[in-house]
């Protein structure tokens, strides 16, 4: 081994995957490796690029990964020494999804894929870190535009949802019928009928040698072919497909296409030469694939009743809850789980529609707050607000009476699902939420040019909407309006500004965490009011004053903040990591105790979780230092 290679090797010990490999496996990697200079600005790929035969390791510098989305390019990742990226050639065909380029110049090391296959087949550790970089590095938003069938035949995904397959995990068989090579096929037989199976395992020391199916003995005993007196080896189909015990729903799925087989063996190691841990059967493929986002959605449509959507409602919790486990890209999940928010909203709407006939004219049903920015993972409150088309003076009060009866109607059906209504009353059952186009079209202007002048006192949800149902130019009229009074509007801006720079902070002079002083959640973090909604209001302040339209969500607002503002693109892309860190442990703390997540017990968070935490509010001091700078705030009322 060269001096070179040594010191390769020396540096990946230092990293996962690596550091899952012995010394010995990593200098055969090391020798292997071809070690590239890039320059600044240069590109190692780029979007359409055909795949490279290597994956790469930054070993010094730093890496942009980007896509074009609507004409912008759009920062998805930095990658710094030690992070792994480029690794589509591992997990699918089709071209680069991105381009990959130097903001500085880089060494990378290039690891030829086939040199290192073999370890990731033989190590579940470093094939769960590579799937997780993969699905991290790989979200583009120009996937919602590829309608190709990445994995299943029977559920079309976009590129972000099919990569969740390679996180969902499987139930199997753990108890197979195991028999021995001698058996007679008539034994066997037997031996599957009474115990209600369709395959069995052949095993010489409890290591798999064969597999024997129904179909197997449909074909090769029931044909004729064989008799049913000969040893069961004689039938067998060898060698047997193994997995190990860990094996995702699309690694599963992608064996079982590849070797033209219905069943997998899982053993320890994953190898044919461990011992057999159970049996996965393409049935237990359909399973798994019925809590499948695709499959969620289409029991939505076909849902009836608040019933039915609250079961669908509980899977996809169960959902979040694998996912958040398997440590998968928080924006994968967020997407996810706000499409299949938003078929829920959509089909109680109908429902109601169903129920008191066609409504009497075009309408917008729009979910304002967490769900309008698709932040909703959590059983938190439902706000909404009904847009309709401008009808006749005489026909007003009947139109807005039938959405109020829509609107109580969903509502309700939603509030049975799990969504409480707002506790402020921001829904569209509320008369103040319910009304026309111009009317709506005066609120908005209202609220924009005299804040805090008037009686309905201004809300900053209601500017993070997301159509749920009905006519979308009614939401375009909306969006042109807010955009309209925004230009140099700085009464507004300046009321927002103040407005999230007034939210109680989380940390104490000392450093020590506001928790609630009094009442039932005493000694606890509000991590909503403290930490997530400054990071949100102030993603909303900037992304409307620099004229930033369809971007709700506050990562990717943040995300394309750096993009167009670059001298503070430090700045927003810290509070990207930091939304994303908060977001976690409020959801954590959600799904743990069937709550909101807003309260934080800090008692249950380990001293590494604490610090962790504390950390993560450390980029909204220079946020709010950037408000103060940009909107010129110097007094805060």
């Amino acid at each position: 081994m060269n001096a070179i290679a040594e010191r390769i090797a020396d540096f990946l010990k230092e990293y996962s995957p690596f550091n899952n490999l012995s010394y010995e496996e990593l200098k055969v990697v090391a020798n292997s490796i071809h070690v590239l200079n890039i320059e600044k600005h240069k590109t190692l790929f780029q979007i359409n690029d055909s795949l490279h035969d290597s994956f790469y390791v930054v070993a010094s510098g730093v890496i942009n990964l980007s896509v074009i989305s609507d004409a912008e390019e759009t920062l998805l990742n930095k990658c710094v020494v030690g992070d792994v990226f480029g690794l589509r050639p591992f997990f699918a065909k089709n071209n680069y999804m991105m381009t990959a380029k130097a903001r500085e110049e880089s060494v990378v090391y290039a690891i030829p894929i086939a040199t290192f296959r073999p370890f990731v087949a033989q190590n579940a550790d470093v094939l769960n870190f590579l799937l997780e970089s993969f699905a991290h590095n790989s979200n583009n938003p120009s996937d919602r535009e590829n309608k190709g069938k990445l994995l299943l035949d029977n559920v079309v995904y976009s590129g972000q949802q099919s990569e969740i397959q390679y996180f969902q995990t499987l139930s199997y068989n753990k108890a197979p019928l195991k028999i021995n090579p001698s058996n007679l096929v008539k034994e066997v037989a037997q031996m599957m009928t009474d115990n209600l199976s369709n395959c069995v395992v052949v095993h010489q020391n409890n290591v798999p040698i064969g597999m024997v199916t129904d179909f197997d003995m449909r074909s090769k005993i029931a044909t004729g072919r064989f008799l049913i007196t000969v040893s069961i080896d004689k039938i067998m189909t060898s060698p047997v497909i193994t997995v190990p015990e860990h094996v995702s729903l699309a690694e599963a799925q992608l064996l079982l296409l590849k070797h033209n087989v219905s069943h997998l063996c899982v053993t320890t190691d994953g190898s044919d030469q461990s011992d057999i841990k159970g049996v996965i059967s393409e049935h237990d493929l359909i399973v798994a694939q019925a809590s499948n986002p695709g499959v969620l959605i289409k029991e939505i449509k076909r849902s009836n009743d608040s019933a039915d959507l609250k079961k669908v409602r509980s899977k996809l919790t169960e959902l979040i809850q694998n996912s958040m486990t398997k440590n998968i890209p928080l924006s994968h999940i967020t997407n996810i789980a706000s499409e299949i928010n938003l078929a829920i909203i959509k089909r109680s709407v109908e429902l109601s529609i169903l129920e008191l006939g066609s409504p009497p004219a075009r309408f917008a049903w729009l979910s304002i707050g967490s769900q309008g920015r698709k932040e909703q993972l959590l059983l938190t409150d439902q706000d909404s607000i009904i847009v309709f088309e401008d009808v006749a003076a005489e026909k007003y009060r009947d139109v807005k009476d039938y959405f109020l009866k829509l609107a109580k109607k969903a509502i309700a059906t939603l509030e049975k699902i799990g969504y409480e209504p707002c506790r402020y009353g921001h829904i569209a059952s509320n008369m103040l939420w319910c009304k026309s186009l111009t009317d709506w079209s005066k609120q908005y202007s209202n609220w924009m040019n005299t804040p805090g002048e008037i009686s309905n006192e201004i809300s900053s949800i209601f500017f993070d909407y997301e159509i749920a149902f009905g006519e979308p130019k009614i939401e375009e009229a909306i969006t042109d309006v807010i955009f309209k009074n925004v230009k140099k509007n700085n009464l507004f801006f300046d009321y927002l500004g103040n407005d999230t720079l007034k939210k109680p902070p989380p940390l104490s002079f000392f450093k020590k965490f506001n928790v609630e002083e009094v009442g039932i959640y005493k000694d606890k973090f509000d991590i909503k009011t403290r930490a997530l909604m400054p990071l949100i209001d102030g993603a909303r302040l900037f992304t409307m004053s620099l004229n930033l339209k369809g971007i709700n969500n506050t990562y990717l607002r943040f995300k394309q903040l750096a993009m167009v503002d670059p001298k503070h693109s430090e700045i927003y892309l810290n509070c990207a990591e930091a939304f994303q860190v908060l977001s976690k442990f409020r959801i954590a703390e959600g799904l743990k105790n069937d709550s909101s997540g807003q309260y934080i017990n800090l008692e249950e968070l380990s001293k590494v979780e604490k610090e962790t935490l504390k950390n993560a509010l450390a980029p909204m001091r220079d946020l709010e230092e950037l408000i103060k700078d940009t909107f010129q705030l110097t007094q805060f009322s």
